[in-house]
């Protein structure tokens, strides 16, 4: 076998806690052997950043091995989380820049060099060499209008958003919401706070109209309480929108 790439030896995710430690890059030496051929792990294949439990909103993901239930609290920000019944590693984010995830048949998480072809399992009671199948290549879809690349204001990843929504944008890597660009967000916040001043003016024009009505009537302070209260909504609305964080238009999609 014509040897690829050098040797790589290191854990999964240096400095990971939690992660599986049986989970090494190594790309290929000449070896006599077993050979298989499997596709490395794509951003389709990862389980969402979470899953609320039903009991008590425990963040959890699904073991790819054994289809446990991990509980991830405190460790999202992490690649990879080791799953304690069968203790293997289960991805749950992309792969580090330039890397790439494969299972091996024996439920070993490597990562590997984005372009390496053949790597070695490091499990001395495995040590396969995989060779690795070229990653389904998916069809561009056709060109939607307003179809952007966003990067979130949040987590700086990229996502695609359709400007022309007229929405804000949520991220589908921290599920936080964001502005796509700055006009949006200005343009929601001063209509809010045009209504709230609105409201306000006629808040103070109702009561000072009406105190006297007020002073036999007590129903009147049921109309104050409602027209101040429709003031601060619009109020707390437009600063929730001046302050909310911008993510930014790379180009289109």
């Amino acid at each position: 076998m014509e040897r690829n790439e050098a040797d790589e030896r290191a854990p999964l995710i240096q400095n990971e806690r939690n992660s599986s430690a049986s989970s090494y890059t190594g790309d290929v030496q000449d070896s006599d052997v077993t050979q298989v051929t499997i596709s490395p792990i794509g951003p389709d294949e990862l389980p969402p950043p979470y899953t609320p439990s039903p009991h008590g909103g425990v963040p959890m993901v699904t073991c790819r091995v054994c289809k446990s239930m991990i509980d991830i609290t405190g460790k999202k920000e992490q690649h990879v989380v080791k799953c304690n019944n069968c203790n293997e590693a289960t991805p749950i984010k992309n792969a580090p820049p330039g890397k790439k995830y494969v299972r091996c048949p024996c439920n070993c998480l490597l990562i590997c060099k984005a372009t390496s072809q053949r790597i070695a399992c490091p499990r001395p009671n495995c040590k396969r060499i995989i060779n690795l199948a070229q990653s389904p290549i998916t069809p561009p879809p056709s060109h939607v209008p307003g179809m952007c690349r966003i990067s979130c204001g949040h987590c700086q990843r990229i996502f695609l958003f359709n400007t022309l929504n007229n929405a804000l944008a949520r991220c589908p890597h921290c599920r936080k919401v964001s502005t796509a660009g700055s006009e949006f967000a200005r343009r929601r916040g001063f209509i809010c706070l045009l209504l709230a001043m609105m409201f306000l003016v006629i808040s103070l024009g109702v009561t000072v109209g009406t105190y006297k009505i007020a002073q036999r009537s007590g129903g009147m302070y049921v109309l104050y309480v409602g027209c101040f209260l429709v003031f601060a909504i619009f109020f707390i609305r437009s600063i929730y929108y001046f302050s909310m964080r911008i993510s930014t238009v790379e180009g289109m999609a």
